[in-house]
């Protein structure tokens, strides 16, 4: 048996602090803050403002959904521009082709006008598609596990969906979801409001999957992104991650491959893995 009770590995409290360093192989499940290694004592005032910053690990509660919601919705819908903008910024080959329409453009019109307004053109095409298939990517995930949490996540052994508390407010969220096959866990839907980052919530959320899967005595943690921005990758290896695998054209429900998608709509998807024990 895997799972032990949830109420044993329910809470966890913490002080987030961006700064310090992660290993994922460990079971404290405390983050300090870089105040909190002076010898004298804080002062009153430090004291207050120590406990407002505090941030609380606690499992999903029902009346959580609609700020889980909001905060995962936000999370994907920013990846419409990374998509589409940063994205390009990997793709060497797809740049090539673009600079050589553009120059073909001005070959076939001699139109300076048209030769200008050829890369405002593909990069709308790219915005069009990223928006239509990250869309309904949202709206998969909205009509599964995310429109069920406690269904999916809480009562299944080995399963669990948490939230991070600040000052009474839904900050951040994250999933973790057992596989009996391969004796695994994966974590799923890590996303954190994007007014209070930069304090080191995704981390402790990261943190409490990895205290969770050792708890449960799993042999590995694993995760797969198709996240733009390498702050995302670097939080992965912070916590203890190593890269196992990359599939430079992913494929997204709704998606057909045809000539157009694959022109304007390309997306890496990587998988990470953080292994606890021996199988």
């Amino acid at each position: 048996m895997h799972c032990m009770s949830a109420k044993m590995v329910c809470e966890t409290k913490i002080v987030a602090d961006e700064h310090e360093a992660i290993a994922g192989s460990k079971k404290d499940s405390m983050i300090v803050s870089s105040s909190q290694m002076w010898t004298s004592s804080p002062s009153a005032h430090e004291r207050k403002d120590e406990k407002r910053n505090q941030v609380f690990i606690r499992e999903f509660e029902h009346s959580d959904h609609e700020e889980v919601r909001r905060i995962f919705n936000e999370g994907i819908m920013e990846r419409i521009p990374n998509s589409a903008f940063r994205g390009l910024k990997q793709q060497t080959k797809i740049q090539f082709i673009y600079a050589f329409l553009t120059v073909m453009c001005y070959v076939m019109t001699k139109s300076f006008i048209l030769t200008f307004c050829t890369p405002f053109i593909l990069m709308g095409a790219r915005y069009y598609y990223s928006r239509n298939f990250i869309l309904n990517y949202l709206d998969c995930a909205l009509h599964t596990d995310m429109a069920d949490i406690e269904a999916y996540y809480m009562k299944p052994t080995g399963s669990c969906f948490w939230v991070a508390v600040l000052q009474g407010q839904v900050v951040g969220i994250v999933a973790a979801h057992g596989r009996e096959d391969d004796n695994t866990v994966e974590l799923r839907r890590m996303s954190v409001d994007s007014r209070f980052r930069g304090k080191g919530i995704a981390k402790a959320l990261g943190r409490r999957v990895l205290e969770f899967a050792m708890l449960n005595n799993y042999s590995a943690v694993v995760l797969g992104t198709t996240a733009v921005k390498m702050a995302a990758h670097k939080l992965y290896e912070s916590l203890g991650f190593r890269r196992v695998g990359e599939n430079e054209d992913y494929t997204l429900p709704g998606m057909t491959r045809s000539l157009l998608e694959r022109l304007f709509f390309q997306i890496r998807y990587s998988r990470y893995r953080l292994q606890l024990n021996e199988e």
